[in-house]
């Protein structure tokens, strides 16, 4: 079963009012700058029988991710590529206002702006998991499990995915002589061949105010959020816009721009819970810089 959240977060006008009036003060009612995020924890390897898996905590969300590698058919227009696959999934204990029901805008959303930003940046060299060209290849499913819902679940669960991506190992297999594909479970390869690294930032508009990592709270009053995908290297691979709110040219300069910045702070928490750097493939990956899709847009 997926659960969805309800948009039904009611915050007391008291408290609406303090924080409009920490807001005009430079700050957020949690003590935060308008442009912190809130204290970011991953735990990378968190679940065993997964090929690569990452629990994270930004703040009191917490999210999980595992990566499953499984052999299969490549879709017939990309004959020689691996298949990539994001799925989000809503823990009925992560909120009280998570509604049961089939997956609604707000569960579509965060899988496709994760599947996109991954997508657009190619961050998975998807040519390298051919194993029978036409036939056979690697398909890469990315679960995303949301345990504990405090807002910016799009954040929470893209650096997880970054994260659990970076740590994945192949695993090893044979061809047997009837052409099949015998995959070695308990034996593990290389790791799952990336050529760079992507994020989201996410940014949400209250009043003339614009905030980083926006809590529940914070999400429930603000009139436009705008999330951005960006990579290692210093590129804008996509971006989502929600709310029926609107923003400035220069809102969205100012918010791209905070968002290159904190990508380079939270490359190096991802890179130091794995251990292991992301290196950008140079010269022959081109990244689609517009790849952005509206509220409720496909």
């Amino acid at each position: 079963m997926s659960l969805t959240p309800s948009n039904e977060v009611v915050v007391p006008s008291i408290k609406v009012e303090s924080l409009i009036e920490q807001l005009k003060k430079g700050l957020r009612l949690d003590g935060r700058k308008l442009t912190d995020f809130r204290p970011i924890e991953i735990k990378v390897g968190y679940v065993d029988n997964a090929d690569g898996s990452a629990f994270v905590k930004l703040g009191d969300t917490q999210v999980l991710v595992g990566i499953k590698l499984e052999v299969g058919r490549p879709y017939p227009d990309t004959p020689n590529e691996g298949v990539l696959t994001v799925h989000a999934e809503f823990v009925p204990t992560a909120s009280p206002t998570f509604e049961p029901g089939p997956p609604d805008e707000n569960a579509i959303e965060l899988s496709r702006v994760v599947d996109r930003g991954i997508r657009e940046a190619k961050v998975i060299d998807l040519g390298k998991l051919a194993i029978i060209p036409g036939e056979k290849v690697w398909i890469v499913w990315v679960d995303i499990y949301v345990l504990d819902h405090d807002g910016n679940l799009i954040d929470a669960s893209a650096l997880g995915a970054m994260a659990a991506l970076l740590s994945t190992k192949m695993p090893k297999y044979e061809i047997t002589e009837d052409g099949n594909v015998k995959v070695i479970k308990e034996e593990r390869g290389d790791y799952l061949p990336l050529n760079r690294g992507v994020i989201t930032v996410t940014a949400a508009k209250i009043g003339d105010h614009i905030i980083i990592d926006p809590t529940l709270e914070e999400e429930s009053l603000c009139e436009a959020r705008i999330t951005f995908s960006v990579t290692n290297d210093g590129l804008i691979a996509g971006m989502q816009k929600a709310g029926m709110g609107y923003l400035t040219n220069e809102e969205v300069q100012k918010i791209v721009d905070i968002a290159l910045a904190k990508g380079k702070e939270i490359f190096g928490i991802i890179e130091k819970a794995v251990g292991r750097a992301i290196t950008p493939k140079k010269g022959d990956v081109n990244v689609t810089k517009a790849g952005s899709e509206g509220e409720g847009g496909e």
